[in-house]
């Protein structure tokens, strides 16, 4: 039975991030098909972003209380309105006002249900089901890579219309998924993975946002780094093709560069749970937030693809750190009443994140040049490992 958990799991996680892939990466490639400009995706994608950053607490503050929406509950629905919006985007003839809201829909709540997802995993170990988080959400990543990696080809021999369909197969698989996976009514034994709850504090909901900032300052201003961290992320992320120009690549040096940084997530995430066994999980944060400094700093002295390579490399210790960290963090250090809202907090601290770079980092582009930009995207980065560092010293300073 343990690993029967862990697969579901991890199938839920793989048809998450191949959908995630069509609908959030390939965003630009349908939407200026489908006959928007420039201007619009980045209108677009910036309302999906500040509506996602905004509703995730709120959904989640909900389901964090005791009644009939739970996390199983909520993602089924997500996914179910996810189909829906898809359906209506492949069948009704293309109309830009439709397209628009439809597409803002389905892009905020696919990024809505991932720290759902996240608190779904850690509520089943607590349950007694003994789920492997870090391979599940590794592989995750792996099937974001590997995504990435054909769908370019396969786009531009069939058109955008493949990313619909790719997105209504893994939404029904996904329906599946969750609709059957029922949480067992008695603890199994073993169903321990990491630092879980080790130190968690009494239960008490914290359901008013400035009574959840009392009661976790110090994860606070972790959020406040993980803005600072994302800015730099999303910088690389949203002006990679830019950057690669800029040291003589193409487009096929991006689909190397994109493939490298998600396929090294995957050793990282597995062994997450050993690695926690030696290491905190603040510890792991700060790490990895260094890492996110040392990746954009290398941009700045790269003068061929090699220096490129080298940064996107520095993934094994950023992003792929960050993530399960942030999520044993949240699990291991809050109230079970609160820990959705912990999930979902990181969430949009990263959504905040990228609005945040979207909006500044192409200003500096076009007015100043990338290096500038990446001088820009390394200031902040580094404000936010040593807010993170100094939150996290003081909150041990405090325990101890």
């Amino acid at each position: 039975m343990k690993g029967f958990w862990t697969f579901r799991y991890t199938l839920l996680n793989v048809v998450y991030f191949v959908a995630f892939c069509t609908i959030h990466a390939l965003a630009a490639v349908y939407l200026l098909a489908n006959g928007f400009n420039n201007t619009e995706v980045g209108i677009l994608l910036a309302v999906a972003n500040i509506l996602s950053a905004v509703f995730q607490p709120i959904i989640a503050g909900i389901i964090d209380k005791p009644g009939a929406l739970t996390n199983r509950r909520f993602i089924l629905i997500s996914v179910l309105i996810i189909l829906v919006g898809s359906a209506i985007l492949m069948f009704i003839p293309a109309y830009k006002p439709v397209v628009f809201v439809v597409y803002v829909i389905i892009y905020m709540i696919q990024f809505a249900y991932q720290p759902v997802m996240t608190a779904l995993c850690f509520e089943y170990q607590k349950a007694g089901c003994s789920i492997f988080y870090g391979l599940a959400r590794g592989l995750g990543s792996s099937s974001f890579a590997v995504t990435a990696f054909f769908i370019g080809g396969i786009v531009e021999k069939t058109g955008v219309q493949i990313l619909l369909i790719i997105n209504m197969v893994t939404m029904l698989v996904s329906a599946i998924i969750i609709y059957t996976f029922k949480k067992p009514a008695a603890p199994e034994e073993g169903a321990t993975d990491g630092d879980i709850n080790k130190n968690a504090p009494a239960e008490k909901a914290n359901n008013n946002f400035i009574d959840f900032a009392r009661a976790y300052p110090a994860f606070m201003w972790f959020l406040v780094g993980t803005i600072c961290f994302f800015f730099a992320h999303n910088m690389i992320n949203d002006f990679m093709i830019q950057i690669i120009r800029s040291l003589g690549g193409g487009e096929t040096e991006l689909g190397y560069a994109n493939f490298l940084q998600a396929i090294l997530e995957l050793p990282v995430m597995a062994m997450i749970g050993l690695i926690l066994k030696r290491i905190t999980s603040d510890k792991l944060l700060i790490l990895s937030g260094v890492a996110f400094f040392v990746k954009i700093l290398l941009l700045i002295f790269a003068t061929n693809m090699v220096l490129m390579y080298t940064s996107q490399s520095f993934q094994l210790f950023a992003y792929a750190v960050f993530i399960p960290a942030a999520a044993y963090y949240v699990s291991s250090h809050m109230s079970e009443l609160d820990q959705v809202k912990g999930q979902a907090f990181v969430t949009s601290a990263i959504t905040v994140g990228g609005v945040f770079s979207n909006l500044i980092s192409g200003v500096i582009l076009d007015n100043l040049g990338i290096k500038q930009m990446l001088i820009t995207g390394t200031v902040v980065c580094g404000i936010g490992v040593v807010i993170v560092f100094f939150a996290f010293a003081k909150k041990r300073a405090k325990e101890n």
